[in-house]
């Protein structure tokens, strides 16, 4: 199937037919909650509004449940607005106790201005840090809290920021009642409403910044934010939270559930970045084309008018689409022939450099390796004993032949083996001289 561009993208849609871009976050599903629906659409309809996302810099990369702040912040630079991506290297150092039944294993500095170094150069695939990109838009903004939160003095801070949150109230905060209740809550991390709520305060300073997005479970954190800037300036901000994106088992995903999808190609590949969207729940199809991509709602529509076995195509569409936003159209390319080779012909037959591989010696089969150590070694099985069990269960295949036992030596008969676990993930192994 040929993937084509649409001649008017959804931003462009949205804008000829005058939608307010807090309609068009609400029609393409972003809009969990927002603290003045009225005032944030008088305020985007006014002139350009600043806006900004916090990422935390707990790992060397973002993931797909980061993207959806980066997707409300590109769509509102393409209207016209001016995006702020804010790297948290101040409030990492507090560790933010949302969603977490125990304390968050706090990381050095080091390793925070490592982990930022390789995820901050991640949003200028979707934003526009030079400007002219997006015709006439607002440069956007790349900042690290750390800047202002580390030089911060404690005793001003607490009477001058501190003595606008009560006590009382945090502690009936779900998060923190979550945490008094099973493991208690220490009081570096009870502190890191009032931290994030400054950044929203210091933004609006210096920035004139004036809504905060996010997933909805920051929503007291922001929310306590345009208090603070009510509180000491006088002043109206905004706060707008998105719906979390979680996994087929329910769980958020995220770097410590286990289950992220990365954003940089060296973590996750670009092949497996597309198997993700391309196996889509049909019924997760077209909220998905909404939130990752940027077709237009009429293409959208047609693509899911459809039920069943003839949503293959819309998953296509949507798999490439993410994939090129993310890596560029080129790999998103190479990743739809590598599937239409997996799945429209003989698996073995490929010669697509686009799977994932991994390179065998052929010197290491001399030393006994079983069919489990090459499953484990490709990242299909965690363990000899998941491989067991998934074979058992009648799961594993090498070049389309279901295997049954995989404590027995591996014993290739050509060069290149393909591997697959259940219906839909494939890893080539090659081996060497």
């Amino acid at each position: 199937m040929t993937v084509t561009a649409p001649a008017m993208n959804a931003i462009d849609q949205a804008r000829a037919e005058g939608l307010n871009p807090l309609d068009y976050l609400r029609q393409r599903g972003y809009v969990h909650d927002v603290s003045d629906e009225a005032g944030l659409r008088d305020a985007l309809a006014a002139g350009p509004t600043t806006a900004y996302v916090g990422f935390d810099p707990s790992a060397t990369s973002l993931h797909i449940g980061n993207l959806i702040g980066i997707m409300m912040l590109a769509s509102l630079q393409r209207f016209g607005h001016r995006p702020i991506a804010l790297g948290g290297g101040g409030t990492a150092l507090v560790g933010d106790p949302s969603g977490k039944t125990s304390a968050r294993k706090l990381i050095t500095k080091e390793d925070i201005e490592r982990n930022l170094a390789g995820v901050l150069p991640q949003f200028a695939r979707y934003l526009d840090f030079d400007g002219g990109r997006f015709g006439d838009n607002p440069a956007a903004l790349l900042l690290n809290n750390a800047a202002w939160l580390l030089p911060l003095r404690y005793i001003e801070f607490l009477r001058d920021v501190g003595r606008h949150f009560s006590v009382n109230e945090m502690l009936a905060a779900e998060t923190y009642k979550v945490r008094l209740e099973s493991t208690g809550l220490n009081f570096v991390e009870f502190n890191y409403r009032i931290v994030q709520a400054y950044d929203f305060l210091h933004l609006f300073r210096t920035q004139k910044c004036r809504l905060q997005l996010g997933g909805s479970d920051q929503w007291g954190n922001i929310v306590a934010g345009v208090d603070l800037v009510r509180r000491v300036e006088g002043e109206k901000a905004f706060a707008l939270v998105s719906p979390l994106i979680t996994a087929g088992s329910g769980e958020k995903m995220g770097k410590s559930e286990g289950n992220a999808v990365w954003l940089d190609p060296a973590m996750t590949s670009p092949y497996d970045y597309y198997q993700y969207f391309v196996n889509t729940a049909d019924s997760e199809t077209a909220r998905f084309l909404r939130l990752y991509t940027f077709l237009p709602e009429s293409q959208i529509d047609d693509l899911t008018a459809v039920s069943g076995s003839a949503l293959r195509d819309a998953k296509r569409v949507l798999a490439f689409e993410a994939t090129a936003l993310t890596h560029g159209t080129q790999p998103a390319t190479t990743a739809a022939a590598a599937a239409r080779s997996l799945f429209g012909a003989d698996a073995s037959a490929t010669d697509d450099t686009s799977m994932p591989t991994t390179e065998i010696a052929g010197s290491e089969l001399a030393t006994g390796l079983t069919v489990a150590d090459i499953f484990v070694r490709s990242g299909l099985a965690k363990s000899k004993g998941e491989a067991r069990r998934v074979a058992a269960q009648g799961g594993l295949y090498i070049n389309d032949e279901r295997i049954e036992r995989v404590d027995v030596p591996f014993t290739p008969a050509t060069e290149t083996v393909i591997l697959r676990s259940g219906k839909k993930h494939y890893h080539r192994i090659q081996i060497g001289p």
